[in-house]
């Protein structure tokens, strides 16, 4: 059995990670897109697949949540640019930073305000589409509308929803599954906000709360659906469906980018940013980008110092056989939806191959960037959803990122680069809450 020094001693980047202080580390085992395609699980056709169950859910969707009407259901968030937090960027960390800066405004998605609806929602619907259609209730060709009546909210209220989170999971999943008629519980780990837990219970949700970590709320879920023949559990660890809901984004991304006039190719490379709990929001849409962009876009996670499970699953090779408290470190941060101490090994072994890099934030610089965009753009994110702004400071100024740029020959591209920030949740913080996490914020450039 190896002790936290051998493995220092092999891999000197975790005695960093155990120190709870920022890094950036890029993946040794990045590979070309073509020969790392061929070692994934899922491909192309397994993400239009889900795109065209969206679409069939749509008319229902924009029938039940009149705030998804106005884009006939479809659940999107836009993109933004944010030149004016470009120039705050460059003024705090004194580095000057080049390119497109742009803000992808999941924080935004209609119904939970946070990445989980893309990949949240869609299992819970592909499991809705699943029962119905065997019980001869559904075809594909029906107008999914129809799902908004008694006689459906009564059949799938014979049946039970689980799933442990940390909170915006639960939050779509529970929106969703009660809309629909499930029976749903969310497993919610000691981190979870207050707010989220109150907002579930109103729409009808059982919350059960833990004063552990998000993987005894896992634990609990996978118990109690082991225990229930009619009940499904929605496994964040390893689940592939949440990870083709997420993995739709990207397509979407790509018509996005093209009506905003924006390149990507080999002179116009897009390095994207995204914030990274256990793994399945931000590996979902690695894995689609790179199946459109390949070898032109260059995918980075982003995790809190205090818990940087995916990171630590990646350098070491154990994905899912390691945890941050194997190494000392707590998993507490503000950034509650990154707070997992232990990554998904599905995700971990998907993603290896595909994956630039990855970097920790400390929750003191996250307070700091969420005042800052809201001064500078006037836009409000959650604590967890500011680990991806901070992606063009690292890469341009770490040694390791300065290397990345200059083994890739991207030197000379670097001007015409797209930096895109995935904010991840935000939208649905009470007032209150979002006042106090902007103060603390303006403090500590004090």
């Amino acid at each position: 059995m190896k002790t936290i020094q051998d493995w220092i001693k092999e891999y000197p980047i975790i005695s960093e990670l155990a120190a709870v202080k920022e890094v950036l580390w890029t993946n040794p085992k990045k590979e070309p897109f073509q020969t790392g395609a061929k070692k994934l699980p899922l491909n192309e056709n397994d993400v239009k697949d889900a795109e065209k169950r969206l679409k069939r859910f749509a008319p229902y969707i924009a029938k039940v949540f009149p705030e998804t009407r106005e884009h006939r259901g479809i659940i999107e968030s836009p993109i933004v640019s944010i030149p004016a937090m470009r120039q705050k960027l460059s003024q705090m960390y004194e580095h000057p930073l080049e390119g497109e800066f742009l803000l992808k405004c999941d924080s935004h998605l209609p119904i939970s305000g946070s990445i989980k609806a893309r990949g949240g929602i869609y299992e819970v619907l592909k499991h809705a589409e699943t029962l119905a259609i065997q019980h001869g209730l559904l075809s594909i060709e029906d107008d999914y509308s129809i799902l908004d009546s008694e006689k459906f909210r009564n059949f799938f209220s014979e049946y039970s929803i689980a799933v442990g989170s940390t909170g915006n999971l639960g939050l779509s999943i529970g929106i969703m599954s009660a809309k629909l008629g499930f029976k749903v519980t969310v497993h919610m780990s000691a981190d979870a906000k207050k707010w989220k837990k109150d907002l579930l219970k109103s729409k009808g949700v059982t919350v059960i709360e833990y004063k552990e970590d998000y993987s005894k709320a896992v634990e609990e879920g996978r118990k109690q659906a082991d225990r229930d023949p009619k009940c499904y559990f929605i496994d964040d660890e390893n689940s592939r469906d949440l990870f083709l809901g997420y993995a739709v984004a990207a397509y979407r991304l790509k018509k996005q980018l093209e009506e905003l006039n924006i390149t990507v190719d080999e002179n116009h490379p897009l390095f994207v940013y995204l914030p990274c709990g256990v793994g399945g929001g931000p590996g979902g849409v690695a894995f689609g980008l790179k199946l459109i962009y390949q070898d032109h876009v260059h995918c980075f996670f982003a995790e809190p110092t205090h818990s940087p499970c995916m990171l630590l699953g990646l350098v070491t090779g154990l994905h899912d056989q390691v945890s941050v408290q194997d190494f000392g470190i707590d998993n507490i941060t503000s950034a509650d939806g990154l707070a997992v101490g232990r990554p998904s090994g599905f995700v971990g072994q998907t993603i290896e191959p595909l994956l630039s890099g990855s970097y920790t934030v400390s929750d003191h610089e996250l307070f700091k960037l969420l005042s800052a965009l809201a001064d500078t753009e006037n836009i409000c994110l959650e604590p967890s959803a500011l680990a991806g702004v901070i992606g063009p400071v690292k890469l341009s100024t770490e040694i390791q990122g300065k290397e990345y740029v200059q083994n890739h020959n991207l030197k000379d591209q670097m001007k015409n680069a797209v930096h895109l920030m995935w904010a991840t949740g935000g939208s649905m913080v009470p007032k209150e809450t979002m006042d106090e996490y902007y103060k603390k914020g303006v403090e500590l450039f004090f």
